[in-house]
């Protein structure tokens, strides 16, 4: 995934970044206003404000509307999220803060299911009194008839297919709008021999099964009720609200779905009557109206701009939280550009780096994360965070290693340096920024890279083509990426597996070819020990650096807002940001 919201200028901002880096030292050294709020970070581990009264509107704000409000199209981590006001799964994650958010609890499912035959069955029987919300019950076949419109990716784009591939590796069943049986319910991979049960059957093993069951692309959707493409304006609820009004871009309003039933729903409290969005076009006039109390808390969980920062730093940090996104940053450097099939001449730039410069260039320890060290983010299993910094640069080179890296030049055949390109979407001033201290920094050993900025709304069908990228000569290509699930195969089997090198939409930019990757990668889908596939995570996360495939900048961290009426407020690491579904208002604002 990649993250959606920006504004202003890259000159705009790198000024802003140092108006503003005073005030995050002061946050981080607990300086500051305190007074308002519940005091600064509060959320992040624990629950702020908890409280069980029912009524008000809930009021979202955000720049960025959804990818879609289709549960199968939607690639949004902050629409997942929203997602579970409507919509239920078979299993989903724990209202709990922190690293407990991101465990598996029974949603639609009475319980956890039955595994079976080495890993390859899971069998669910629903729990009672799960309805629509025209009362009608959902049913087994409801949920196999949402899981079958992946396939349809010629109506359906654009969201996760992870049980597509996982269920139907050979692409044999044509999808429920082209599928001739008489229910539409002919994939074979799934079986439903009642309305309470429902059968899945992997032709291989793959452990994180019941995560990819947790994504909201695995709920139930009710085939006379299927819009096809339209759907996402306005989908059927299964959870405790439902869609109001919808006008695309501007705003969303959900109401009570006066059919959910507490009792049946172990997850949701559903504590506010209304839950309202309203999307903005320029983000400091967001980060106003969140900070003037019009607005509870931003959709996008992408944290407040430059401005919005010094505001809410200087006035009201006891309503700021500081959480990891959940995103490492990075350069990724694409083998089909030479010279970076030589590893000795990836070594270079990750050496000749300088990554003090570029963690200030992202906005600092507060606002851009931690140095980053390695490719596994902090919050999957397996990660060693900076314990595990094979190139320094946490340590003894964080302002890089001139003469390491030059060493690392003569090994490659380039005593002299050479010359590249950094390719950097044009709609993301922070990465812009980023472009430029890698490009002075390299400058220091002799490389020179000259950086293009090419149309960000475009990026699957220019850096996610490598023929594009070898036509370009991209050596550098900066991005981000973060996980659809928290697994090592949620975040990195996308960017590592060979199996996942695509002509187009491509995100294995370093073009990686490493058996030894890909075997780990099964040997871990294939291990239902969570202690054992930790520790695979971590061989993985070893040999993607040993193989200097990447040079990653930081672990994401953002300042994000929450209003001083919210209840129940908490970071969970399942969304990396603020568990929507737990939200609640007091009662006397």
């Amino acid at each position: 995934m990649t993250s959606q919201r920006t504004s202003g200028r890259h000159r705009q901002a790198l000024a802003a970044a140092a108006v503003v880096a005073g005030l995050l030292a002061t946050a981080a050294c607990g300086g500051g206003d305190t007074t308002s709020g519940a005091g600064y970070d509060a959320a992040g581990t624990k629950v702020v404000n908890a409280g069980t009264a029912k009524g008000g509107t809930l009021k979202f704000a955000g720049t960025q509307d959804g990818d879609s409000w289709d549960t199968t199209r939607s690639y949004y981590g902050f629409a997942w999220n929203f997602m579970r006001y409507y919509s239920r799964q078979l299993v989903t994650y724990k209202t709990e803060p922190g690293k407990s958010g991101a465990a598996l609890q029974p949603d639609l499912a009475a319980d956890m299911g039955r595994v079976s035959d080495g890993g390859k069955t899971y069998t669910f029987t629903l729990r009672d009194g799960i309805t629509w919300e025209d009362g009608k019950p959902i049913t087994a076949r409801d949920v196999k008839y949402g899981i079958e419109r992946q396939w349809a990716q010629d109506v359906l784009s654009g969201g996760p297919v992870y049980l597509k591939d996982i269920l139907d590796p050979d692409g044999e069943y044509p999808g429920p709008y082209q599928d001739e049986s008489a229910d539409k319910l002919g994939l074979k991979a799934i079986e439903t021999p009642d309305d309470k049960t429902i059968v899945f059957r992997l032709p291989q093993a793959n452990s994180d099964f019941p995560q990819m069951l947790a994504m909201p692309a695995a709920s139930p959707v009710r085939q006379d009720k299927d819009t096809k493409s339209k759907y996402g304006l306005h989908p059927f609820s299964s959870g405790p609200y439902k869609f109001a009004s919808y006008e695309p871009g501007k705003s969303l309003e959900l109401i009570r779905n006066t059919q959910w039933k507490d009792a049946s729903d172990p997850v949701r409290k559903a504590y506010p009557d209304t839950v309202s969005v309203k999307f903005f076009s320029n983000a400091n006039d967001l980060d106003q109206r969140l900070i003037a109390g019009d607005y509870d808390l931003d959709l996008n969980q992408s944290g407040l701009s430059p401005q919005g920062r010094q505001t809410a730093l200087k006035q009201h940090k006891g309503n700021l939280d500081n959480p990891l996104s959940g995103y490492v940053r990075y350069a990724a450097f694409p083998q089909n550009v030479k010279p970076f099939d030589n590893e000795h001449c990836r070594k270079a730039v990750i050496l000749g780096a300088d990554h003090l410069s570029l963690q200030t260039a992202r906005g600092g320890p507060v606002a851009g994360g931690d140095i980053g060290t390695n490719m596994l983010p902090p919050t999957v299993p397996g990660t060693e965070g900076q314990a595990y910094d094979p190139y320094a640069m946490a340590g003894a080179d964080k302002n890089g290693n001139v003469a390491k890296a030059k060493e690392e030049l003569i090994a490659c055949g380039k005593p002299d340096g050479f010359r590249t390109t950094i390719a950097v979407r044009n709609n993301k001033p922070v990465e812009v920024a980023t472009a430029q201290s890698l490009q002075a920094s390299l400058k220091r050993i002799g490389i020179d890279a000259q950086i293009d900025q090419y149309d960000g709304s475009q990026t699957s069908g220019i850096v996610g083509s490598p023929t594009n990228v070898e036509k370009k000569g991209y050596g550098i290509v900066i991005d981000g990426w973060a996980a659809d699930f928290p697994s090592v195969q949620g975040f990195g089997r996308p960017l590592w597996d060979s199996k996942y090198i695509l002509e187009s939409g491509n995100v294995n930019y370093a073009l990686i070819k490493d058996k030894a990757i890909d075997e780990l990668f099964d040997a871990y889908a294939q291990e239902p020990d969570e202690g054992t596939k930790a520790r695979i995570a971590t061989q993985i996360d070893h040999r993607v650096m040993e193989g200097a495939y990447y040079l990653p900048f930081t672990y994401e961290k953002y300042l994000n807002w929450r209003s001083g009426r919210l209840t129940n407020v908490y970071m969970t690491d399942a969304y990396n940001g603020y568990d929507f579904i737990s939200l609640g208002l007091e009662s006397s604002k």
